[in-house]
């Protein structure tokens, strides 16, 4: 099954991700879910990708019937291998959104081993696992494959006490980069999206957990995260998603290598 070629004049009665198979990993909640949400309403089959079998088949219902899933751990090359295997049968995904991860802070004196290859198993050789299954498909289909990771502005800048977030998220911007010039001539783009701090669960856990270590109320909480965001607030998901969206729409195809901040101005 070919891509679509998105160079031609889209049809203006037809959705314009309509036949196009995208693959969403960490789609059952929060920012995951509004891509997927975003995606779908753009005419796209969405296969999700997780390890919350509970939570994927409740986004999928919610969906519709264009929605599976797939149970994977983004950190285990086999399981990915597999879901990918399975997935092929619903055609070639030329659409890919990395946006598994998770987020554990420490001071570095405290930042032990295990915790540093946590950060980077999931959110930076997750992604590298996910794009070696993805792409022989995608490269099979030819032309307008999109790739889009989930990066953070903490790819972009440091942060206090996430260093081993901030490095593998660096690394994933890396990757980003260094594959969308490997891939430029093959039609494929590949950019990374660069949340700020986002409304989540992950985010209200570091809110509950900034109360509970420093005595703080909830609203000082999220002041003290939200003080470098020059709107002084949280992104939505429905942000992130809507930027996610465009880099899989019809008239990006010259942009790649990008990492798009979508911080509230936090990061220029």
């Amino acid at each position: 099954m070919a891509a679509p070629d998105t160079t031609r004049p889209a049809d203006p009665g037809r959705p314009p991700l309509a036949g196009r198979h995208a693959v969403v990993t960490g789609g059952a909640r929060g920012i995951g879910r509004a891509i997927a949400v975003a995606l779908a309403a753009q005419g796209a089959r969405l296969t999700l990708v997780g390890r919350d079998a509970a939570a994927l088949e409740a986004a999928c219902a919610a969906l519709g019937g264009e929605a599976e899933y797939e149970i994977a751990d983004v950190a285990d090359a086999a399981q990915v291998g597999a879901a990918f295997t399975r997935l092929a049968a619903r055609g070639p995904a030329t659409l890919l959104v990395n946006n598994a991860g998770a987020a554990e802070s420490a001071p570095f004196h405290r930042t032990d081993a295990a915790l540093w290859q946590r950060m980077l198993d999931v959110n930076l050789t997750g992604t590298f696992h996910v794009i070696q299954a993805a792409l022989p498909a995608m490269l099979q289909a030819g032309a307008g494959g999109r790739i889009v990771n989930v990066a953070s502005t903490a790819g972009q800048v440091g942060y206090p006490y996430v260093a081993a977030y901030c490095a593998a998220k660096h690394g994933v911007i890396g990757l980003t980069r260094a594959l969308a010039l490997e891939l430029a001539g093959k039609g494929i783009t590949v950019n990374a999206v660069c949340p700020g701090y986002t409304d989540t669960e992950i985010v209200r856990a570091s809110i509950a957990n900034i109360v509970a270590r420093t005595g703080r109320n909830e609203a000082e909480a999220l002041a003290a995260l939200v003080q470098h965001n020059p709107q002084r607030r949280l992104v939505r998901p429905e942000e992130v998603a809507n930027a996610v969206l465009w880099l899989c729409l019809p008239g990006s195809e010259a942009v790649t290598g990008q990492s798009l901040s979508v911080s509230g101005g936090e990061v220029t």
